[in-house]
């Protein structure tokens, strides 16, 4: 069935570098590249020499010179929040906050520049503790001193951790009574009898995020631009939203009729109670009938962050309580209900796992719901995160036929602190892509944005260069290829979303989703990688960007 909105006038791209992602290695890649490609109503429809091509093309054909640049497939984002991207961009940024007065400051100008009084409420977004001068999270005792009488709510970048003023908790009805929700924790005052600080962590959000968020007004056709934008300009046209919730699959769905989305999103209803009829109430037309949404199965998570300390570890942190090891999001007997009732519907489930206690949990569920159910369908359970997962845990996902998508880019971003908190062995071990593939597990990256932006170059550099941002090697022995790098973007995130047959490289028949980059990932130093450029985006043969210029 013909795609709505295709571009069906022949185009030629030729005079530049053709990486079609279908080889076996680079060295193949490179000795058997072709010279052009031929799209055509959206779909690429030859692929080989120029003479080929040209004599295959109508007499009007657009021909686009690549001057020495790189054409590859456009990159596929295995995990994100598509939705949350577009909220958070939205909010105060503390990305760039490296002290308490940092933050207190950009929530000051948010406050004057949005003209907020204590009807409103003020979130932010991005700050990180670990790259506070102070080292510690910026709770009541800060946010008090922006404002007494606006509640102020601002969240972790990992998302899993969150602090709040005075107001704000007195808002949410959090006080000193107040019990530890399961999954979560409510800070308290050091100096004071169980008075809580205004940090929160995992489920302990979810507390203030339920009386402040309908105070929240946002402007939905500023917030569908922001949401897709990112994505566009880093060259991805396949997009997940990874714990969707009713709400935002009406909105996706709404846009999607209405002819609103320019890439391809794939969500994935979280999952909290097996009582849940998910699967009637999620039915969406899958995107090959001309839509761009699709409901692609289901998500759970199981544990919260490592950098944040929240990961479920079966072997304690160090350098803190003796014996903490995280912990979990769910017990054991709702975890193996709901991944039996996505097994049993043969549907697809992703789960978040940073934890090596959470990736047991996980994989445990899913042996037991496969022999119980007796399924052979191979359904591609995924695995999201795999921080700490263990190699014999890598040796039962090869059994089970489980995705690893792995956010390699925690390499870089918190390698260091991994190390102060697993030390040289765990810490070592972080993203394990090497061991992955060699157990012959299939293996995928996300950025998980927007905890970290959708740059799938940058994480192909983390994946070969393993370097933090102390200049540490982390984990030599876990770098890979260029190529297997590349391929953790492209074919083998196709491969997730069971589009193999028509994304994730350049081949007849396929989709003509494509990138062009100032200059070839196989062709540069492996050190250089993250600073390749993307000059243009291509969604079913029709630019969707070009640098600096959102189409």
């Amino acid at each position: 069935m013909k795609r709505k909105g295709k571009n069906k006038m022949d185009q030629i791209f030729y005079n530049g570098k053709i990486i079609t992602m279908e080889k076996a290695n680079a060295a193949e890649e490179m000795k058997d590249a072709p010279e052009a490609v031929l799209v055509r109503d959206g779909q690429i429809f030859k692929v080989g020499s120029l003479t080929e091509i040209e004599a295959t093309a109508n007499e009007q054909a657009v021909r686009h010179d690549l001057d020495g640049k790189c054409l590859m497939p456009a990159f596929i984002d295995a995990h994100s929040h598509v939705v949350m991207s577009g909220q958070m961009a939205m909010l105060a940024d503390l990305t760039g906050c490296v002290s308490f007065d940092d933050v207190a400051a950009v929530l000051r100008d948010y406050i004057a520049d949005n003209h907020f009084t204590k009807e409103n409420v003020v979130i932010g977004f991005g700050y990180d503790h670990n790259f506070l001068q102070e080292k510690a999270h910026p709770d009541k005792r800060v946010l008090d001193k922006v404002s007494l009488e606006i509640p102020i709510l601002i969240l972790h970048i990992s998302a899993h951790l969150a602090c709040a003023n005075s107001a704000a908790l007195e808002l949410a009805g959090i006080c000193s009574e107040t019990p530890d929700p399961d999954g979560g924790m409510i800070g308290r005052m050091d100096d004071m009898d169980n008075e809580p600080s205004g940090y929160v962590e995992e489920a302990g959000m979810q507390l203030l995020q339920a009386a402040l968020l309908p105070r929240v007004k946002p402007d939905f056709e500023l917030m569908q631009q922001k949401m897709q934008e990112i994505y566009i300009e880093n060259g991805v046209t396949t997009v997940q939203d990874g714990a969707s919730s009713e709400n935002d699959i009406k909105m996706l769905s709404s846009l999607d009729v209405s002819g609103k989305l320019k890439i391809d999103i794939i969500a994935y209803p979280v999952m909290h109670s097996d009582k849940e009829d998910l699967g009637t109430k999620y039915e969406i037309s899958d995107n090959a009938s001309g839509r761009k949404l699709k409901i692609g199965g289901y998500k759970i998570v199981l544990d919260g962050s490592p950098q944040g300390r929240t990961a479920w570890m079966s072997e304690p942190y160090l350098d803190g309580k003796s014996e903490y090891c995280g912990y979990p999001w769910m017990k054991d007997e709702l975890v193996a209900a709901l991944v039996k009732r996505a097994v049993c519907e043969r549907k697809q489930i992703l789960a978040h796992c940073n934890g090596d206690a959470a990736s047991e949990q996980f994989i445990r569920a899913y042996e037991k719901a496969v022999t119980e159910t007796g399924c052979e369908a191979s359904l591609r359970p995924v695995m999201i995160h795999c921080q700490t997962v263990r190699n014999d845990q890598l040796d039962k996902m090869a059994r089970l036929k489980m995705i690893a998508s792995i956010f390699v880019g925690h390499v870089w971003y918190w390698g260091d602190i991994h190390m102060k908190n697993f030390g040289a062995e765990r810490g070592n071990h972080i993203s394990p892509v090497k061991d992955a593939i060699d157990r012959g597990v299939v293996v995928n990256f996300h950025q998980d944005t927007p905890v970290t932006k959708p740059d799938m170059l940058h994480s192909v550099w983390c994946a070969v260069n393993r370097v933090s941002r102390g200049e540490n090697i982390i984990g030599a022995e876990q770098a890979v290829s260029v190529y297997d790098a590349l391929k953790a973007v492209t074919v083998n995130a196709a491969y997730q979303y069971f589009e193999e047959n028509e994304k994730g490289s350049i081949k007849e028949g396929k989709r003509a989703d494509l990138v062009i980059l100032d200059k070839s990932p196989l062709d540069i130093d492996k050190s250089e990688i993250r600073n390749i450029k993307v000059m243009e985006t291509i969604k079913d043969g029709k630019a969707i960007y070009k640098m600096d210029i959102v189409c």
